[in-house]
């Protein structure tokens, strides 16, 4: 009984060792949500940080978003935005998804569920432009391309005292991604910025090239 056990117990590390080396480890190339779903609609549970470590259980097969685990909790990242070695190189895993060989993933719709619980309605209204790394196949990911642009307190006060309807767009809000001309913007007076509430949460965005220079969390 005692080897019967022995073996048992064997096996089942055996298959918990396998389902833990399916798993890609990826970095965050710069301050990523993770959502409980694969959208901008779904709720933001927490921030993986800057060079922040995730497993990676694979991506959506014709979407960029990937299911990951962050310090013990499982839920939904931007691919476009993890980052991974190939050789000596570190690049975006959803663009090279072919090249680290990750799984592809399903999500069950729950689009119902999202709306009423976030409180989005209409359609989404266009989608953000890639940042440094955003979908160029074979992007390196610099260590400090992700890094924010520090606008001050009275503009982080004013996005803050004066919040805007909120436009959800495709892809995930990171420091250095661009707003569509189509999407307008609100000008905090006495500077150089822009703001918009973008995806659940407000972004201070660089008003002469529309990128986004904060995240205000």
């Amino acid at each position: 009984m005692l080897i019967k056990m022995t073996l048992g117990a064997a096996l089942a590390v055996s298959l918990l060792s396998s389902a833990a080396s399916a798993q890609t480890s990826a970095s965050a190339w710069t301050d990523l949500n993770l959502r409980a779903g694969p959208g901008p609609q779904f709720e933001i549970i927490d921030v993986i940080p800057a060079s922040g470590e995730v497993a990676v259980a694979g991506c959506l097969e014709s979407a960029s978003w990937c299911e990951v685990t962050y310090n013990g909790t499982v839920g939904w990242a931007s691919g476009d935005y993890l980052t991974t070695l190939i050789g000596e190189e570190r690049v975006a895993i959803y663009p090279n998804r072919d090249t680290v060989s990750l799984e592809t993933v399903v999500h069950s719709d729950t689009s119902d569920e999202t709306t009423a619980a976030s409180g989005v309605t209409g359609a989404i209204a266009g989608a953000l432009i890639g940042g440094p790394v955003g979908a160029v196949i074979g992007g390196v990911a610099g260590a400090s391309a992700g890094a924010a642009v520090d606008p001050g307190p009275t503009v982080t006060t004013y996005v803050q005292e004066n919040p805007r309807d909120v436009i959800y767009l495709d892809g995930e809000v990171v420091v250095g991604a661009g707003v569509p001309e189509t999407v307008e913007l609100s000008e905090v007076p006495d500077s150089t910025y822009s703001y918009a509430y973008i995806n659940g949460v407000p972004v201070v965005i660089k008003r002469e090239d529309r990128r986004i220079i904060q995240i205000v969390r």
